[in-house]
């Protein structure tokens, strides 16, 4: 089973690094172990209902210097549909999905930045104020 990196961002600000092998989109609860733990820790459960998003990630520090891009390289494909993500603690995230539906617990995004630390995003539905596909 894939290791993936991920970043957890909950809605009330808390963040949790670690290694996710059960992530499943739309399933309430999945499991990680911490990036940094203490010995003897196990495996966090996660619950989705408390979550902004979760970011899968090329490296847990990325580079606190660098700004994600909030457009997309003019000419070049992009795999799904451009949207705007606005979310209710006021950031703004800009990328591509392929399978937003609305009432859905979440969906997955690109962003639109391809030097971006973010490999794709799965955002938390709830804990957005406003959606909005682009051209």
């Amino acid at each position: 089973m894939a290791q993936n990196k991920i970043v957890v961002r909950y809605a009330d600000g808390r963040v949790q690094k670690g290694i996710t092998m059960d992530f499943i989109p739309g399933k309430e609860t999945f499991h990680i172990m911490p990036s940094i733990s203490v010995q003897g820790e196990k495996l966090m459960e996660i619950h989705c209902d408390e979550l902004k998003a979760v970011f899968f990630v090329r490296d847990y520090a990325g580079n606190p210097a660098y700004t994600d891009k909030k457009s997309f390289e003019p000419g070049q494909p992009v795999a799904g549909r451009k949207m705007k993500v606005h979310f209710k603690d006021g950031e703004l995230l800009i990328g591509a999905t392929q399978a937003y539906q609305p009432g859905r617990m979440g969906f997955f995004l690109a962003p639109a930045d391809p030097q971006s630390n973010i490999e794709r995003c799965y955002v938390i539905t709830r804990a957005t104020k406003d959606i909005q596909f682009i051209s």
